[in-house]
């Protein structure tokens, strides 16, 4: 095996997913670059690297450096110890100041940083405050260089080494060898499997109860993030004899073991008509059984408002909104203002937006106590202009305790309100219901409102479903489409889809909703890159990165988010010298999405911002989310994807002016009826589908939705 050794000068492609680079290395004084490829996770611009492999002849790309492992040093000479020092991996550091240092230092100057950093203050410019934080960047990236060195060692990608120093600092490796489990349960990014290669080659043994323990937990919470609050026992014991590769007969025991210590919970339900045992993990149990039990206080309390005349008030509502309204939708005003939980489901133009006006106005007279949310901040925003109420997201309204962990709005500190409305309830999963109920007065009125036929929420749980199946609070659900929302193709099509029609194929140019068949799925990509960039904005005025969302079913394939983010982003915001972390590329200008919920920032999974700036001095980049600048150093760019294109998962609770979306027989898995009436009702003024008929009419009729396991329809009838 040969070696060789450089800096590396430039990234060419990185895939995110398996760590597939193709690189460019600077060796030494030698004028061409030579190019790298293979498996480099974590790899950036400016490292020193030391690569083992073979040379290979690529039939296009000429000669080439097949790299089978590599490890990262400390560069040797002064074109490397430049690039190292300006690449953004020290903080406060850019090319300007690296310029200097090295001028000042020459091939002495990581051992003027690593044992004398007091006379960087030598250097024109760089006063004691960019020294001492200097000084603290170096210590951080040798105590990271540690870690990767030491899972390196166990054949581990030093891709994770600084996610774990972020979370474990100085005690990184003493952790890691403790458990190396713990990776999995306490550093997001890293998964089960890769914690499982490291523990396997630490020596600990395959059928130890250590890595049985963390095994029926990681599987618990691939099926939670799958939907499932609970899961049958019999289906779990397989899956983690399966994700293991173990012999059956060893899990019961670690069953047992789990749920006497809390970790999760074991319990019997009904399913059809037997019983059967099922898992959950202990949290997500914990807030199906608060769920009921917030539920039933609530419905307990009585209102502190005064009693009002309904017919009265409903006549005064009709006058002064100048609108007339339908009879179940006066029922649905009428248990809002005098009973205590009202839940409000119906489909777009069916009222739902009056309903909540109505409501409104009539209980302003009786309180100025209105408090109005809803999941996502674009949810709350659209509510907002809606009613002219401020709205905000359910996060922030609950109020994040970053000393203690969860919220600060609960039972002992509620929310002062009398009414509470939320909107796009069905987005709401199992943790964030429990914790929002929790936060409501025992006094307060509550009305949820949301459209159950909708995708389901991206957390575990279906709980509105649930809610209203269990038929223990009272629902109206809205079905006529008013005059108003008659007009509109999208919310025709919408509701044809919603009842297993083909949607209607309008070729006049007055329609908000066209089709435009193309077979290949290269042909649907180029359809839909021409579509964002030229004849929709040029044809209705949309803005193409703003007022335009693609939105697509799965993240691979040629019509896929990832290829349809990368193809959108060079014809949309080209841009040289891009800031490349993860494997994307992140340029000025750039559409992104949040990924996770991060409450230090308060920016929530699925908001979208707007890249300002990007500072490599400070190795920060400042995103606009709404009307927020949110600055995110370097390290959490891992939260970040590209939102050119993104899942309708993930664009649930928004709208967009306009909305393209592939509808293709290579999504054949994920082609589903609420999936497809998802993505249209986000549109508000266009909607263009691209794609086959076939697909589409696949789509259409398949309703045999994925059953996410719960129990809290069972739980809510036993506990009210």
């Amino acid at each position: 095996m040969e070696q060789i050794s450089g800096y590396i000068e430039r990234l060419t492609f990185h895939n995110l997913e398996n760590g597939f680079t193709v690189a460019q290395l600077k060796q030494g004084n030698q004028p061409n670059l030579i190019c790298l490829v293979g498996f480099m996770p974590g790899i950036q611009p400016g490292q020193s690297v030391r690569c083992y492999g073979e040379w290979k002849n690529h039939l296009i790309h000429g000669r080439q450096f097949d790299v089978s492992r590599f490890e990262v040093e400390a560069p040797a000479d002064l074109v490397g110890i430049r690039k190292y020092l300006g690449s953004g991996l020290i903080k406060g550091i850019g090319p300007k100041f690296a310029e200097r240092i090295v001028d000042r230092f020459g091939l002495k100057t990581l051992d003027i940083i690593e044992t004398h950093p007091e006379k960087l203050l030598e250097v024109p410019g760089l006063g004691a405050k960019k020294m001492e934080l200097l000084k603290v960047c170096w210590e951080e990236q040798k105590s990271i260089r540690n870690v990767m060195i030491f899972l390196q060692s166990f054949g581990v990608s030093p891709a994770f080494a600084q996610k774990i120093f972020k979370s474990y600092g100085k005690h990184s490796i003493d952790k890691v060898k403790e458990n190396p489990y713990r990776l999995a349960r306490e550093i997001i990014g890293i998964g089960f499997k890769t914690a499982d290669v490291l523990a396997q080659k630490m020596g600990i043994e395959p059928n130890s109860p250590q890595r049985l323990d963390a095994g029926i937990e990681y599987v618990l919470s691939e099926l939670a993030s799958e939907g499932h609050v609970c899961y049958p026992v019999e289906e779990l014991v397989k899956s983690v004899e399966e994700a293991l590769s173990i012999e059956s007969g060893l899990l019961t025991d670690r069953l047992n073991y789990l749920h006497k210590e809390e970790f999760i919970e074991l319990k019997d339900l009904m399913e059809g008509h037997e019983k059967r045992p099922f898992a959950w993990l202990r949290k997500l149990y914990l807030s199906e059984i608060g769920i009921a039990s917030e539920l039933r206080r609530l419905q307990k309390g009585q209102s502190t408002l005064r009693p009002i005349d309904t017919e009265r008030a409903l006549t005064w509502v009709q006058e002064q909104l100048k609108i007339e309204l339908a009879a179940n939708q006066k029922e649905a005003i009428a248990q809002a203002v005098t009973g205590k939980i009202q839940i409000i489901t119906g489909g777009p133009g069916t009222g739902k937006s009056t309903i909540t006006n109505a409501i409104l106005a009539i209980s302003s007279k009786l309180t100025g106590n209105i408090l109005l949310a809803a999941p996502t901040g674009r949810a709350a925003k659209r509510m907002n202009e809606i009613t002219g109420y401020k709205a905000k997201t359910i996060h922030s309204l609950l109020e994040y305790d970053f000393k203690g962990g969860g919220f600060k709005r609960k039972r002992d500190n509620p929310l002062e309100c009398d009414l509470i409305i939320v909107d796009e309830a069905s987005m709401i999963d199992t943790y964030l219901m429990y914790s929002l109920l929790k936060a409501i007065p025992n006094h307060a009125r509550v009305v949820f409102v949301g459209d159950i036929h909708q995708l389901p929420s991206v957390g575990p749980g279906t709980v509105l479903k649930d809610i209203i199946s269990s038929r223990t609070v009272p629902v109206t659900t809205l079905t006529e489409i008013f005059r108003q929302a008659a007009g509109s193709h999208i919310i025709l099509n919408a509701h044809r889809v919603n009842k297993g029609i083909f949607p209607q194929i309008y070729n006049g140019q007055d329609s908000d909703f066209f089709f435009i068949e193309q077979k290949e799925s290269e042909e649907v990509l180029n359809t839909i890159i021409k579509l964002v960039a030229q004849r929709l904005p040029n044809r209705y005025g949309f803005n193409p990165i703003e007022g335009i969302q693609v939105l697509a079913p799965m993240k691979k394939g040629v019509i896929g988010t990832e290829n349809l983010n990368q193809a959108l982003q060079e014809i949309l915001n080209p841009r040289e010298n891009a800031l490349v972390r993860g494997g994307q590329k992140f340029q000025v200008g750039d559409k992104v999405m949040q990924t996770r919920n991060d409450y230090n920032k308060e920016v929530f999974n699925g908001d979208i911002g707007y890249i300002l700036d990007i500072d490599p001095n400070d190795q920060q980049v400042l995103i606009q989310f709404e009307e927020r600048e949110i600055a995110y150093d370097y390290n959490d760019l891992d939260e970040l994807v590209l939102a050119y294109a993104i899942s309708v998962h993930k664009f649930q609770g928004s709208e967009c002016p306009c909305v393209v979306m592939p509808v293709h027989t290579s999504h054949f898995m994920l082609l589903q009826r609420n999936l497809l009436y998802t993505g249209i009702t986000r549109g508000k003024k266009l909607v263009v589908l691209v794609g086959t008929k076939q697909a589409l009419s696949m789509a259409v009729r398949k309703d045999d939705v994925q059953k996410r396991h719960t129990s809290l329809q069972q739980t809510l009838m036993e506990y009210l």
